[in-house]
């Protein structure tokens, strides 16, 4: 796959999971999502220790992706378990303002879907604000189900 660059040296992120030491990296990338324009499911920023206690939380059936360009974590996806409905995850990915749109949030998704066949997931769900065009744009890009009116709507991807 061809991805856009956008700042840095020109190359293609890195992408891995997620450690302990870029929680406090995350932090800040769901800080500049709150910050932005229609901010998904975070509605507010998170402390590195709150991303901490997450990635924890999550253990092997879920999982924090990360894209790194030049030493910095510019995105990351995560893919969330359901405690009531065990065949299925929550999907979400997030990218600093200035990464969006460069196909770097489907390469994550594509890491985060085989991490969930692995882990024998069935379904993944996720949100989508309303009027959140890129969102749905992205959405149709991995093969989401999401319905074209969307007030505060739900996507399905099934696997």
């Amino acid at each position: 796959m061809t991805l856009s660059t956008g700042p840095g040296e020109g190359s293609a992120p890195d992408y891995r999971l997620a450690t302990e030491a870029d929680a406090e990296e995350i932090s800040d990338v769901i800080r500049d999502v709150v910050e932005g324009p229609n901010p998904v499911v975070f509605d507010r920023p998170w402390s590195w220790e709150e991303v901490s206690m997450w990635r924890r939380r999550l253990g092997a059936s879920g999982a924090i992706y990360v894209a790194v360009d030049n030493g910095e974590v510019i995105g990351f996806g995560a893919l969330d378990y359901n405690t009531r409905q065990p065949e299925t995850a929550t999907l979400g990915v997030w990218m600093r303002s200035e990464w969006r749109r460069r196909g770097i949030g489907t390469v994550l998704a594509e890491y985060l879907l085989s991490h969930a066949r692995e882990q024998d997931f069935r379904r993944i769900v996720g949100s989508v604000p309303d009027n959140n065009e890129a969102a749905l744009s992205f959405l149709s890009a991995i093969g989401a189900l999401a319905p074209l009116i969307n007030p505060e709507s739900r996507f399905e991807l099934p696997l």
